[in-house]
């Protein structure tokens, strides 16, 4: 099933983080199939300076050049919430937001979205968290059993895909609807600087495992050249296709 998958995908796609609107414009220049953002009650999560006309004004740059606008929410409420904030997401014209892989959460949000083009994806497990982590937490899984726990579940709910680590793609393209998008944060070049991620791989490895798209942010944005940092993991990406 994960050759099929692989045979059958389109190219993965790379998303850069976009944190003000310079930013979102000059990771779509640097050659981003879609760039990610958040709005600006989360500024100090994504370190967003994004103004309401900005994220607008964003948008539509994007959308003339063809590209996507993510929209990393990671919504996680009472359904009401989570309801009137999809329909309000899905009318902005982004094409992708998160939701925590929560199954009341996600039947909510897929409830909502369900008039839209709206692809909504399920958190599992932040790649910043491993087994250590999720037991100081209060889990009794593995961070590998909670990713494919949730995903299975985002998958029964018809969300459009989820969030893991590359780590867990192969298994999770098993497991899921085969339309189901892939997303994986935590990608880093061979020899790269980790920071705070422990669930990593490198965009060759992440591809083969079954991700379509890559979440690449300090790499990039941390690179003393960011646009050659950039151009160096497009060209991992092409050759591996």
């Amino acid at each position: 099933q994960l050759r099929k998958r692989i045979k059958t995908m389109k190219k993965p796609e790379l998303l850069l983080p976009a944190g003000n609107l310079t930013r979102l414009k000059t990771a779509i220049l640097y050659g981003a199939d879609a760039v990610y953002c958040g709005t600006p009650d989360m500024s100090l999560r994504v370190k967003s300076s994004f103004s309401l006309e900005d994220l607008v004004e964003g948008i539509k740059f994007a959308h003339d050049r063809g590209k996507k606008v993510f929209l990393d929410m990671k919504l996680l409420d009472i359904d009401n919430t989570i309801t009137k904030g999809v329909e309000n997401i899905a009318k902005m014209g982004v094409a992708m937001t998160t939701i925590h892989a929560y199954p009341k959460a996600m039947r909510a949000a897929v409830e909502a979205a369900k008039d839209s083009d709206l692809c909504l994806l399920g958190v599992t497990v932040l790649t910043s968290m491993d087994n250590e982590d999720l037991k100081q937490a209060g889990y009794a899984h593995s961070a590998k059993d909670l990713v494919l726990q949730r995903a299975a579940d985002a998958s029964e709910a018809g969300m459009g895909g989820v969030v893991a680590s590359a780590q867990e793609a192969s298994e999770i393209s098993k497991i899921v609807r085969s339309e189901m998008t892939i997303v994986t944060p935590g990608i880093r070049p061979s020899g790269s600087d980790i920071g705070d991620q422990k669930r990593v791989m490198t965009p060759a490895k992440a591809i083969a495992a079954g991700a379509t798209h890559l979440v690449v942010g300090r790499p990039i944005t941390a690179s003393e050249n960011p646009k050659s940092s950039a151009e160096s993991i497009i060209k991992e990406i092409e050759s591996t296709l």
